[in-house]
């Protein structure tokens, strides 16, 4: 980590590139004359050191099970609600086998990941990662990356939000303003700096998405059961139908995909732990969980369902239930749309503040800052949904271009370059190199052909009259 003040970090040539001392605001040391030039009053010197100690422990109280929740809030929200009408296209086994493969391949990159940042503790973000592969354009293109994903994702927060205020208030209320509403709440969830706050928020959304789902999964089934010829009169298939396209297809799989973005935040993450080597208790719990929500909502859900499941899945639990269970969401819509915000809030403040104590965003200028750059990428986040105002095809753009590399094709080019050691065909490196050979290929494929079939759905969509037009009234489609 880089000093706190370009001044207070000048020291002799052997101490300067010692990154566990420039860390350290306890080992900084007034300067000299002969340093400088001129010597900055005591107090001020004493404030900048006070600032920095107390913002290095404030960013650094991540314990492994806040980690989990921080994740599971990360990926759970609108993964889960997207995976019924996954399986509605690919078909129950395809789904199942899908949901299971990718979420393990998900967790194998996500244990990658932390294997880098144990070996490489310089690194706060997934930009940082971009420079140590490909150099200085590696890490501006990562980092736009890094940005424009979150924003993506921040963006489906503000569709979903507005498709649940749409729901609850059947006012024909103009879809904007609800889309507004909602930005402004992610804005101001957003506001905690750290991520050990936003865990706090994140045991309120966990249990928010728990009774949502089952809700959703009780009233889909006994819409079912009293439904002429009960459930065996669901049109539910194991196979795709006939007729589908494979653009469909990969629509289906990139929204599985997308369930399984955590790997994304997982340096910013990390980061804030004090004793990051807990990261795979994480991991294994998260990857776990996951796995198996994902599996019993998608296949149950689709199966009471049928075809017609709507997403989110929320809609397909009847107009009155419906309403209760976006009433019970709400605070995981929020939650997990915000935390997305603070992480390239994160990103982009400490770059932009790299060398100052305004980047602890605990004095006046660094709250100003923080604020501002939070409404910023809320605005940007707002427009981002505006636009592209239907919520698989959103999701399906955010995992073709960036979800792809971010959980699939750079973890493995991370082993391959960073962490592996040895030849690729040594006996101890050959089943990582064959998993790490998969998951390079998995991100390829999704990142060429679902970001085809994305582009293609969204054209043909708007050759049927299926959505609104970008900054319409009309309901999100």
């Amino acid at each position: 980590m880089e000093g706190i003040n370009p001044i207070l970090d000048r020291k002799p040539s052997a101490k300067k590139n010692n990154p566990a001392e420039s860390a350290n605001p306890a080992a900084m040391e007034t300067p000299s004359d002969n340093e400088v030039g001129e010597v900055r009053p005591t107090s001020q010197v004493d404030f900048e050191k006070q600032k920095a100690a107390e913002g290095e422990a404030h960013f650094h109280q991540l314990g492994w099970k806040r980690l989990t929740i921080v994740l599971i809030v990360t990926a759970v929200a609108l993964g889960s609600l997207s995976l019924p009408g996954a399986f509605a296209v690919l078909g129950m086994v395809p789904g199942v086998i899908l949901t299971v493969g990718i979420g393990l391949i998900a967790m194998y990159s996500s244990y990658v990941i932390g294997q880098v940042k144990i070996k490489y503790p310089h690194i706060s973000h997934y930009a940082d990662v971009g420079g140590m592969l490909f150099g200085k354009v590696g890490y501006e293109i990562l980092g736009v990356m890094f940005v424009l994903q979150l924003c993506f994702t921040t963006g489906s927060h503000v569709l979903t939000g507005a498709i649940m205020f749409e729901n609850l208030s059947e006012s024909g209320t103009c879809t904007i303003v609800f889309t507004v509403v909602s930005a402004i709440i992610l804005f101001i969830v957003a506001i905690p700096p750290t991520f050990s706050e936003m865990a706090v928020l994140g045991y309120i959304d966990f249990a928010s998405i728990i009774v949502a789902i089952f809700i959703t999964i009780v009233a889909t089934g006994v819409r079912a059961s009293d439904a002429p010829g009960g459930m065996a009169a669901v049109e539910w298939t194991m196979w795709p139908r006939d007729d589908i396209s494979l653009a469909e297809i990969f629509i289906g799989i990139t929204n599985i995909v997308f369930a399984y973005s955590y790997a994304l935040c997982q340096f910013s993450f990390m980061d804030e732990m004090h004793t990051p080597g807990d990261y795979t208790k994480s991991i294994y719990t998260l990857g776990i969980f996951e796995i198996f929500l994902y599996t019993i909502t998608g296949a149950t859900v689709y199966a009471f369902v049928g075809p017609d499941v709507r997403a989110p899945a929320l809609l397909s639990a009847g107009p009155t239930v419906s309403k209760v269970a976006f009433g019970v969401a709400i605070p995981v819509i929020f939650i997990s749309g915000s935390i997305n915000t603070t992480v390239v809030a994160r990103y982009l403040h400490q770059r932009m503040f790299k060398d100052s104590i305004i980047r602890y965003v605990n004095t006046p200028m660094g709250w100003a800052t923080w604020i501002g750059l939070d409404a910023a990428i809320t605005l940007f986040s707002w427009i981002v949904a505006s636009a592209i105002p239907f919520f698989s095809d959103l999701l399906a753009i955010c995992s073709s271009l960036f979800i792809s590399g971010f959980t699939f094709y750079f973890p493995s080019i991370m082993w391959y370059m960073l962490i592996r050691e040895g030849s690729c065909f040594a006996r101890k490196n050959l089943l990582a190199t064959c998993i790490n050979a998969l998951t390079f290929s998995v991100g390829m494929i999704v990142l060429g052909v679902g970001t085809y079939s994305s582009i293609w759905d969204i054209m043909h969509r708007y050759d049927l009259g299926l959505v609104s037009d970008p900054f319409s009234c009309a309901p999100v489609g």
